[in-house]
């Protein structure tokens, strides 16, 4: 199809080709250019150069809108699907999808906290009816209430071994509870206000609690002793976290700023500030995802290598920040969100962030392209709380509408490759002996339960070829 220009776009055109052509050194042509437009007198200055500009656009240009166009084309397959597409999807890729596999009742009250056990198939629930509730995600039975508090229970949370369950309260205690015995081996008083927040150090020799008394306090697991305090902030402190090596504590709060900690000093590293409102949330970005976040920062000309640590946030400004710790800089903000952001994670594979808010909503961030993937309206009042299995498809959301949902993760069949089987990898019936129990294929796919805690629990997954060199786990 030939292209219409104007008069006026000719001339410029004539214009622009004549400078260039003087530029380089063409004059013969230039001269006979000239005259077959009928183009007399000098060239303007203003045309100087502009035909490599508009070379070069348009070539810029060109680039921009293939790659948006393979990235529409990859947003319709992954829209149609409801997920990353088949070919490329693998465990990192798994997110949550409607409709909920469960949906959970029996707390009397809004749903504060929901986290799953890091060994066992459990999550555990807390809520402002004071109780705290055990639950196998695989059925969706209820198994046990943990009762101590005599207020609100705010947050609770493992260590990495799964042995001990930490709770804080509106009641201003923080309770160490034996999780194999589900009793409660340790109360901690010296907060003045409501506990908002409790963590583990990943050592599990300590924990961390944040309170509306603007102090963060740590205490030794062994003693029950307060051992530090950390002071700083001018109003309530909401969560506190904690990064994986235990060097760096990250705090947020009523004040509407975020504030990193050195563990060891308790000097404040960092206090940022962006935030238009109370900051509700925080998480750190680690493995993985620094190398998806340095992505979602580079450009056409210019390959980012921020060092990090990263740290997200999340706030009642209704936006998700990501920072750089070590320069104190917010690198980019998402927006989306209807109404205050309430709870967030990083996914285990590193490319998504997962977050909870008030609009009743769990939403899926493409961190690489800084982008809601995915929305779900997972309840039917507020989200207060979400978790994601670190190795399984399994996400939950509480809410103030008093439910636990476990909404469905997209999930990929394992490839056996050593044995040429595939079969995934699900739970069935449990084997009355605790034995291996024989799933057939090509090749053998075994599955060993055994009791933990007095309920069958899946234990170990192993697949079988007679010809193999040796067994695939």
């Amino acid at each position: 199809m030939k292209m219409v220009l104007s008069q006026r776009q000719r001339e410029e055109l004539n214009k622009a080709i004549a400078d260039y052509l003087c530029s380089n050194g063409y004059m013969e042509a230039l001269e006979a250019f000239k005259a077959e437009a009928d183009m007399p007198g000098e060239i303007e200055r203003k045309y100087a150069g502009l035909l490599e500009k508009k070379w070069c656009s348009v070539i810029r240009l060109q680039k921009k809108v293939m790659e948006l166009e393979v990235k529409l084309n990859e947003a319709e397959r992954e829209y149609n699907a409801g997920a990353p597409t088949r070919d490329k999807r693998s465990p990192v890729e798994w997110i949550p999808r409607p409709p909920e596999k469960y949906c959970l009742t029996g707390h009397r009250a809004p749903v504060t906290r929901v986290i799953f056990h890091p060994m066992y198939a459990m999550m555990v629930s807390s809520s402002e009816d004071g109780t705290i509730k055990v639950w196998d995600y695989e059925t969706g039975d209820y198994e046990k209430t943990l009762k101590g508090h005599t207020d609100s229970i705010q947050d609770i949370a493992f260590d990495h071994t799964g042995k001990f369950l930490v709770s804080c309260s509106a009641d201003m205690s923080v309770k160490l509870w034996d999780f194999s015995s589900y009793e409660c081996v340790k109360t901690m008083h010296g907060h003045d206000h409501n506990v908002s927040s409790v963590t583990f150090m990943p050592s599990g020799d300590y924990l961390l609690s944040s309170s509306r008394d603007k102090t963060i306090k740590m205490w030794e697991v062994a003693t029950g002793y307060c051992v530090k305090t950390f002071s700083g902030h001018r109003e309530w402190v909401r969560m506190v976290r904690v990064c994986s090596n235990g060097s760096l504590i990250a705090s947020c709060s009523n004040d509407q700023t975020v504030r990193v900690w050195i563990t060891a000093t308790k000097e404040c590293k960092a206090e940022l500030r962006e935030h238009d409102h109370v900051v509700e949330c925080v998480a750190w970005c680690e493995g993985s995802t620094c190398a998806t976040v340095n992505e979602a920062l580079a450009t056409d000309n210019r390959k980012p290598t921020y060092q990090g640590p990263f740290l997200i946030s999340g706030s009642r400004d209704k936006t998700i920040k990501v920072w750089d710790v070590g320069v104190g800089l917010c690198l980019f903000t998402l927006v989306g969100h209807d109404n205050w952001v309430r709870g967030l994670l990083v996914h285990p594979g590193g490319k998504f962030l997962l977050s909870a808010s008030d609009d009743k909503t769990i939403r899926v961030w493409d961190i690489k392209n800084k982008r809601c993937q995915k929305t779900l309206d997972a309840h039917s009042h507020f989200c207060t709380s979400l978790d994601m299995h670190r190795s399984a498809p399994f996400v939950i959301t509480g809410s103030v509408d008093q439910t636990i949902k476990t909404p469905g993760a997209e999930e990929r069949p394992s490839q056996a490759r050593r044995c040429g089987a595939t079969s995934y990898m699900s739970s069935s019936c449990p084997s009355p002996t605790g034995h291996f129990h024989p799933k057939s294929g090509f090749g053998e796919i075994w599955m060993l339960r055994g009791q933990v805690q007095g309920r069958w629990r899946l234990l170990l997954w192993l697949c079988v070829c007679p010809t193999a060199p040796n067994p695939y786990f």
